[in-house]
This record gives C-alpha cells, structure tokens and sequence, in this order.
C-alpha cells in the first residue's frame, strides 16, 4: 500500500506555476517553519537567522531554471540551520526535483548569491527569536564597512575603531550627516569604484539621499578638507597598522577535480580521467574541486539517497578541515552548471539539458511513487527567438574578395554575391546616435575556401582594423552561419558554388575534383530562405530533386530559363521573395511558376529525373540565454614560486611589462551572474556568448599588446564551449572595443550611452558619472605609476 502524499509547506504552495514569478523569492525560518520575506527587506541579512532564497529565471526552449541557496547566518541555532537544509529540499521537490541547490555561509557567499542583491548585501546583526528592531526603528549608529570585490561586492561590518583599517583594503564609514570612502594605498581601483556604488546605495536607502559623501586617500593629511574629519572621527590621524589575515581571507585554492561514488559505506573515489560515463543515473556522486565541492545526483535515485548525498558532502567539508569558504552545490543529472561540467574533458551534445516537460514529467513520477506529492507541473510557455536590433541602414558598403595574397574590391553591382570557394572583406561604414562615424568591419570564411585565404583574409582585416584605430567591430564569420545584421547589409546575400581565387582553383584542380563554380549558362538550383531583410539568404544547392523540400520556395535556372517552384506549404510572401532574387540572378528573365505536383518535363529533366525529397521543417538553433564571462590561465608551474613571491614579484613583474611572456596554462572562464553594463570594467577583457554570437569585449585601459590577443582568446573560448556547452565551433566571433559598442552588443544590457563617453579608469569613471566631471579625481604622474603598478601587481597575485 503506497505511503499517503507528503504535504507541502503552504509557504510553497504554488511554486513552480506559470503564474509564479521570474526573479528572486525569500523566506525566513521563523520558529521552524519558512515565512515570505517581504520586497522591501530583500537584501537585509540577520546573522542569527536562516534564509531560503529561490531564483527563477527563463531557460531556453521555455523552461524555467531554479537556483536555491540556504542562507546561514553566522549566530543562527544549528537547528534553524537544518530546517532550511530541509527545507530547501523540500522546495526543490515542488520544483520537480531539478533545481541547482547552493550551502551559503555569512561572510562567505558565492558570486552567484550576491549577485541578486547588486550592489551588496546587507548584513545585520541580530535575528528574529532575539526580537530585533528593524535598523529604521534604531538610533543611528555609526557603522565601519570593508567593502570587497570588484564585481560582486562582500560588506563587512568591522569595529568602529583606527585598528580595523589598513592600507590594502576600501573602508566605507557611514555617519549620519556624511559617508566617506576610505581607500588604502594598495587597494584596487575596480573595489574602490564598486565601493562608490555600496555608498550611492546607503545614500538612498538608509539617508533619503540627503547626506554629503567623502573621498579619502590613505596617506593625505590635509586638516582643512573632509581627511581631516574623517581622522577626528577616529581621534585624530596616527599610523594605521598592516592588514592581519584571519580566518575570512582564506581563499580555498582550486585543485584538479576528484570524484567519489557516494554509497552506504562512504565515498570510493573514482579512477582514471573524468568522464560523463562514469556518472550513472541511480547513484549520487561528490566532485571535489578544492574551493567547491559539488553532489551530483542521478535521476533515478530515491529522494533519502538524494538527503544522504548532500549529509555526505557537509561531513567531507568538515573532515577535510576545509576553509569556511568552501562551497557545497548540488546539480541534477541533466541540468548540470558549467561549473560542475569544465572539470570534465567534454560533456558530449548527446547530454544537453532535457526539455522542462520531460525533465519535470520524469522526476515527479518517479517522486510520487516515493510518496511525495507534487504540484504546478504545468507547461512551460514557449519562448520566441528575438531579432537582434540592425545597423543603421544608408551606410557605405565596401566587399573585397582575397585573391593570391591581396584583396581586390567588388564592382558595386557584384556586391552581395558569395562564392563558397572564396573568403571576402566587408566594410560597412554607418552613423548611429550622436557618433560621427561608425565601422562593421568581418571576414566571410567560405566553407570550400582554403586555408591560405582563410589566414590572409584575417591578416588583412585585422591590418584595416589598425589602420581605422582599433574603432571598428571587428567579425569572423563563417559560410553558413551569418548573422542576422550581416545578412541584412546586402539585398539579397546569395551564396554560389565553387570560387573565384586563383588558390581555390589550383587547390580543386589537384585534387582532381571538377570545379562546379557558378556559371550564368549552366544548371543551378537556389534555395531562398526567409522573407525579412535579416533572414533573406538565397543559397545554391545540388541541382537535383532531393534539394526541394514542401515547405520552401526554391529557383532553378535551366540556361536561359528561370523556374519558381513554390512547394505546397510555402506562404506567398516566400514566392514574392524567390520573384524578386530571380530579378536578381538574371536581370529582365522570364519567370517560369512551377507550382507543387505540377511540374513539367524540362522542370524534371533539368533536374536529373523525379525523386522522392522531403517536406521537413529545418530546425532551429536552440535559444539560451547570454551569459558573460571573465577569463584567465592558469598557469600551473608558476606554483612553485608562490613561496618565493616577496623575492620575486619585481622581477617578474618587469620580465612582463617589457617582454610580454606569453605564458602557457589551461584557459579557465568565471561566469560573470546577473551582469549589467557596470560590469565591463574599462582594465578587463571580458567575453559574451549570446549562443548566437560570441563577443569579445576590451576595455579601454587594456595593456595594448593584450588587446592584439582577443581573436586568440575568443577562439580559445569557443573550442571550450564546443566540447562542453555544445556552441557551434562555426559561431560568429567578434572584437569588440569600449566605447564602440554596437546595436548587436548593447541590446543585451540596460544600456546607458552616458556611462560610454566618461574616460578614465574604473573609480574615476564612477566619480565623474555620480558627482559630476568637476568632481573627478585629480591623478598625478606619480600616482598614476602607482596605480599602474598596483594593477600590474594584481594581475601577478592573480597570475599566482
């Protein structure tokens, strides 16, 4: 007889429904049982209570992904701490048993958490079972924060007092009349800009916007200006101490993946290298990576093996005496993080991401056989792939097409026709906005050409792109591939067989192979796609009767006759496309219609004879959701100089300011969450995968010989992305600079143009941006080297 349904928690009720909302839900133990947390305290912290925080966002092809993190506060109960530990598993089940589950420890928070709470998180003493006053029922009480991260913003409340500052770090003090910033010698200039943006935050939410804000530099003493009351607040200017590291600046280190098999008698590691086949779908494993630690759980286990495997990962923290700031994350078979699948070789396309309803419809029947009642599985709505915006129309166009080592340019009439065989320049030089002038420079890489023309068509775009000053974007696209507002540029893009260049020719002729380059004379069968200045792509195909397809419009030229067959399911704004590219392939023709089923003999015989084809719908690419990454190598034999770092740094830091070493090492990527245009710091290179396309984006302040490196790191990115996210390996790429953002670019941010003219580096650009350019810092010579040291000194430590 089956066990009667668990109940769920009515706190939970509904979760998991259409009607639930995308976005960021909240609950508070309160006396075991979770209670919602209301919006306008979402980022307020009690250390002495446990939190369950849900993020719903948009999956591709309609899904919905979750992320739950159990939030434990430095002073809560060890059984508040547990029922949110069961509490969340609870949760999970409502959400059909396939959310990514997140431990969250205070002070020790992963990016991912934070990154719901921009610019930070509030952390607050005090909890609900010791009866708290909310901080605007309190006196005012001066508060002293560190503030660190350059992206994802850690505060801490520190003591009120001169020894709880030091020369390394940003210090926030927040009085009730004014906030200053405190920035020590050798801090980062990206944490005193983010710090900038913790204080327009307390400004807002904690003072109605009405309190004067400081800057402080370590080591000014001038009495007269907001340094000196910032000293008298503390009693007057002395010697501030060298930072002391505890226990909360341990930073796990990041060591080679090692997975055990989670079983009744403990964990057997695994042998040999990882794999996705050794995961099995009835067990639950653990994968040790040093500073995180995952439980992967398959998804024919039962709901206590699946309790016992997240135990198992809480004992292994604690036995391996693991630092405080160890994350423990647990994934389901199928929807695994990039996280969890960059420790393994690949992850092969045969293992993406099931569709939500099978996902769901699986993991609930196999739950409800188990004894738990599930609720909202209810399907998903689906999601339409978005246009991306276009480049303003009425810009110049230039075409080139690479020949023995040069370009030649096309004919203005010739502009628009592709041959497979060839690759082409394309230069389209347009005005967007206030700008005076804007570039789309790219490289088309016919998928017959040869690599001889293949290397010359990037030299030479590259050698435009230098000669316009970096301001161009600069694209690699590949035949087959094009985007949309590449297409959109010529009206119609029609790509033909065979190629023009002397090396393609000589490449055919020795291989023996006869050259079926397109002749205005001869038998060629074209297919039109779309109906839009975006998707209007008329591609050549073999000039058989397997290339026709019901569903399409296709023009076959037989000679001096031209043939539109318009199969039975196309519509008629296809035919009036497939009408006007005849136009197109010749001029004044008469147009043959060759309608479905009555086709005539020349129709036939021009084709080679009646065959059987098909009446499929090509499918589309799968949509997800752009994600930003930072990237870095990790430069493995550079570890055994960590020790010696205090000898060393100057003379590996000179070795790479005037050589440049490229030093070799495994290329790692950092997802950053939640992004937004703050997060393109003007020192970084930064990459963006929309699915679609991948960006490359480069800051200003980038050492000029990095910046010649980004196609390297953007190809880099992409053959890591083949092997584990499934991304086509034929994926546009593109070079793209700060301050020439284009369209296709800002569309995914909230993009504000104002933020894309102030100069200067991070923290002088947030000065300017919110008090104003009279108010921007003023850098000496000398304090620009020091700044220009510090950050090289960062790379290193970050290098090491």
């Amino acid at each position: 007889m089956s066990s009667p349904a668990k109940v769920l928690d009515p706190a939970f009720q509904g979760v998991g429904q259409k009607m639930y909302p995308l976005g960021t839900e909240i609950w508070r133990i309160e006396n075991f049982q979770p209670v919602p947390v209301p919006k306008s305290d979402y980022g307020k912290f009690y250390s002495g209570d446990s939190y369950i925080v849900l993020q719903t966002s948009p999956g591709k092809g309609g899904a919905y992904l979750y992320d739950i993190h159990f939030w434990i506060g430095k002073d809560t109960s060890q059984d508040e701490a547990g029922t949110a530990a069961m509490k969340t598993v609870e949760l999970d089940t409502a959400l059909g048993g396939r959310a990514v589950q997140h431990r969250e420890l205070q002070g020790h928070e992963s990016d991912k958490f934070l990154s719901y709470f921009k610019p930070c998180i509030m952390p607050l003493e005090g909890g609900v079972a010791s009866g708290f006053k909310k901080p605007e029922e309190e006196e005012f009480e001066t508060r002293l924060y560190i503030c660190k991260g350059k992206r994802i913003v850690r505060l801490k409340q520190v003591p009120f007092a001169r020894s709880s500052l030091n020369h390394d770090d940003v210090f926030i003090l927040d009085t009730e009349k004014k906030i200053y910033q405190f920035n020590g010698a050798n801090s980062n200039i990206q944490e005193r800009a983010k710090a900038l943006e913790v204080i327009q935050f307390l400004k807002e939410k904690y003072h109605e916007g009405k309190c004067d804000v400081a800057i402080v530099d370590d080591g000014k003493l001038d009495t007269e200006s907001d340094s000196g009351e910032f000293w008298v607040l503390f009693g007057g200017f002395a010697p501030i101490a060298k930072k002391v590291a505890n226990e909360d600046d341990i930073v796990p280190e990041r060591t080679p993946a090692t997975l055990y098999c989670i079983s009744d008698g403990g964990l057997q590691a695994a042998e040999g290298e990882l794999s996705k086949g050794m995961l099995e779908n009835n067990k639950c494993y653990l994968l040790d990576c040093g500073a995180e630690v995952f439980v992967w759980v398959g998804r024919g286990t039962q709901v206590d093996e699946r309790k016992a495997a997240s135990q198992a990962a809480e004992e292994f923290v604690t036995s391996q005496n693991r630092p405080k700031s160890t994350h423990i994350t647990r994934v389901i078979q199928g929807y695994e993080t990039y996280a969890f699948k960059s420790n393994f070789d690949s992850w092969p396309a045969g293992s993406l991401t099931p569709g939500a309803e099978e996902g769901r419809g699986k993991v609930a029947a196999l739950l409800k056989q188990q004894g738990v009642g599930i609720k909202g599985m209810t399907k998903s709505t689906p999601v339409n792939e978005e246009v991306p915006p276009l480049l303003e129309g009425g810009g110049k166009i230039e075409v080139w097409r690479i020949d023995d080592g040069a370009k030649i340019p096309l004919p203005k009439e010739d502009i628009g026709e592709f041959y497979s065989g060839d690759c082409y320049i394309v230069l389209y030089t347009y005005h967007s906005g206030d700008r005076k002038e804007d570039h789309f420079l790219c490289y088309w890489v016919g998928k017959d050409s040869i690599e001889e023309d293949q290397k010359m068509a990037a030299q030479l775009a590259n050698t435009l792109f230098n000669s316009l000053k970096g301001r161009p974007v600069l694209g690699r696209i590949f035949d087959g591939k094009e985007p949309p507002q590449f297409i959109a540029l010529f009206q119609p893009m029609v790509v033909f067989k065979g190629g023009l260049s002397s090396g393609y020719k000589t490449s055919i002729a020795d291989k023996g192979l006869a050259d079926e380059t397109y002749a205005t004379d001869c038998v060629a069968l074209f297919r039109v796609s779309g109906t839009s200045v975006h998707n209007n792509k008329i591609l050549q195909v073999d000039a058989v009767a397997t290339s026709l397809n019901s569903l399409e419009c296709l023009l076959l030229q037989s000679g001096s006759s031209m043939f539109l067959w318009h199969g039975s399911q196309s519509s008629h704004e296809q035919q009036q496309v497939a009408a006007k590219v005849a136009e197109f392939l010749k001029p004044g023709v008469t147009l043959k219609h060759a309608k479905e089923g009555t086709e005539t003999s020349p129709f036939w015989f021009a084709l080679g004879g009646k065959q059987n084809y098909t009446s499929n719908k090509v499918s589309n690419e799968v949509v997800r959701d752009p994600h930003l990454f930072t990237f870095s190598f990790n430069k493995a034999f550079i570890q055994v100089l960590k020790n010696y770092i205090s000898i060393l740094t100057v003379f590996l830091m000179i070795i790479y300011m005037c050589f440049h070493i490229d030093v070799p090492g495994k290329f790692e990527i950092e997802e950053v969450y939640n992004f937004t245009q703050d997060d393109l710091l003007t020192e970084d290179i930064l990459i963006l995968d929309t699915h679609a396309e991948v960006f490359v984006w480069i800051g200003q302040s980038v050492d000029a010989k990095e910046k010649q490196n980004a196609f390297e790191i953007g190809q880099k990115y992409v053959h890591l992305a083949t092997s584990l996210e499934g991304l086509s390996p034929k994926v546009p790429l593109y070079k793209v600079t700060e301050g020439n953002e284009p369209c296709f670019f800002t569309t995914f941010f909230s993009w504000d143009p104002a933020k894309a003219t102030v100069s200067g580096n991070s923290f002088q650009k947030k000065v300017a941006l919110l008090f104003g350019a009279s108010h921007a810092v003023e850098v000496s010579a000398c304090f620009k080297l020091c700044m220009e040291f510090a950050f090289q000194a960062n790379w290193l430590q970050n290098l090491l």
